[in-house]
């Protein structure tokens, strides 16, 4: 095996989170202002040491990343646009640290922003994607509902899990979300009676499957390792890092995620292997996607994540941590922010900065992400692993 270059002399830093909200007034562009004053801050550096500019929303149109730079006053000399989603962040963090090896940036920053007015979920939905605005909502079916209901039944079907062991990720996370005062529905417990006896949205996703869309904004920042400790700032490095788009394309419906393609890449170029992690932060918008990647990240084997579910702790506190500030089910879903939260809280968990609970020891995390839903398949996976450097 080939191994990609390492991320060697690269630092991640600073993780960032802006208030969540149900509804907002503000713009995205806000948010995302917002989450960019709060990074120079806390890193304690001039606005003009941020060279570099990474960012992701689905409510900043008809602006991207470009426009901001007039709105915030920056002059980077390095700038992306990531329009991915659930996979932007991991996917910012890769390029990001790519931009500062080569010398291309020195600080970067990643941020994932977005509104949640009254029209912009509606207008999301109308205008996602070319198939969702001619082929999907015009028969009143658009949105993400209806292909994971399709994913999830397949899931039920091949592999004889039942809506209790999706459950249990759900009521999982919102215990977790409890410690988390950004948790929109932190405050709100849940059974799995609870869960078990919501209404159904699209059959077999029920009440509780889904995610609450709501405003609001994650970054952090990428920089040198040696400028990193002479800020005093803790720090992540990272050990290994994926992406892959449109994976196993072939398959009649999506079942495993490009993760399974390269989870051999990115644990040979950590130099770890799944029973090396301490945390798991995945990408959750809906359960099921949260055991194909506990499968396709090697944790068990394909099919086997139902029974993974059964006999492990997915609390802070337990044996196998999963989404330990209650991820986009406890949380609330900000959009693209939704895509940066897993690096962001895998960020925090490593260098001892949680908004919420830490999870005991723990050293190395894996941020995972899953974007982009087109057809029947999200287009978009990615991962990264971290490790603290507190």
């Amino acid at each position: 095996m080939t191994l990609p270059r390492g991320y060697d002399g690269v630092a991640i830093a600073c993780p960032v989170t802006i208030r969540y909200a149900r509804h907002s007034d503000r713009s995205a562009h806000w948010h995302i202002g917002t989450a960019l004053r709060e990074l120079i801050a806390q890193a304690g550096i001039a606005k003009a040491e941020v060279d570099g500019l990474a960012a992701s929303s689905f409510t900043l149109g008809p602006d991207t990343s470009i426009a901001l730079t007039e709105h915030f006053g920056l002059s980077p000399r390095w700038l992306d646009w990531i329009p991915t989603g659930g996979a932007s962040g991991v996917m910012a963090l890769r390029r990001a640290a790519r931009a500062v090896q080569a010398g291309d940036a020195s600080v970067v920053a990643c941020i994932g922003g977005d509104t949640a007015d009254a029209g912009a979920f509606g207008d999301l939905v109308r205008n996602f994607s070319r198939f969702s605005r001619e082929a999907v909502y015009p028969y009143g079916a658009a949105g993400p509902n209806g292909v994971f209901a399709l994913i999830t039944d397949h899931y039920m079907r091949t592999h004889g899990a039942e809506r209790a062991d999706f459950g249990r990720v759900v009521v999982a996370q919102r215990s977790n979300a409890r410690a988390n005062p950004n948790a929109l529905l932190g405050a709100k417990p849940l059974t799995i009676d609870d869960y078990l006896a919501a209404p159904p949205v699209a059959t077999p996703l029920h009440l509780f499957d889904c995610v609450m869309p709501c405003a609001g904004a994650e970054g952090f920042l990428v920089m040198t390792v040696e400028r990193a400790r002479r800020l005093g700032l803790p720090y992540a490095v990272i050990r290994g890092a994926i992406e892959r788009h449109d994976a196993y394309a072939d398959d009649p419906i999506a079942e495993r995620g490009g993760w399974a393609m390269d989870r051999d890449t990115l644990y040979a170029q950590a130099g770890l292997g799944p029973e090396d992690i301490d945390c798991l932060q995945a990408y959750d918008d809906y359960p099921v996607i949260v055991l194909q990647q506990i499968e396709d990240l090697g944790f068990c084997a394909r099919g086997e994540g139902a029974a993974f579910v059964r006999r492990h702790d997915l609390g802070v506190g337990g044996d196998f941590p999963v989404n330990s500030c209650g991820g986009q089910l406890g949380c609330g879903q900000a959009g693209a922010a939704g895509g940066f939260l897993p690096v962001v809280e895998a960020l925090r968990q490593v260098v001892r900065q949680p908004i919420g609970a830490q999870v005991p020891d723990a050293r190395i995390a894996l941020a995972s992400g899953y974007g982009m839903v087109t057809f029947d398949r999200c287009l978009a996976t990615a991962a990264a692993i971290l490790e603290g450097r507190p």
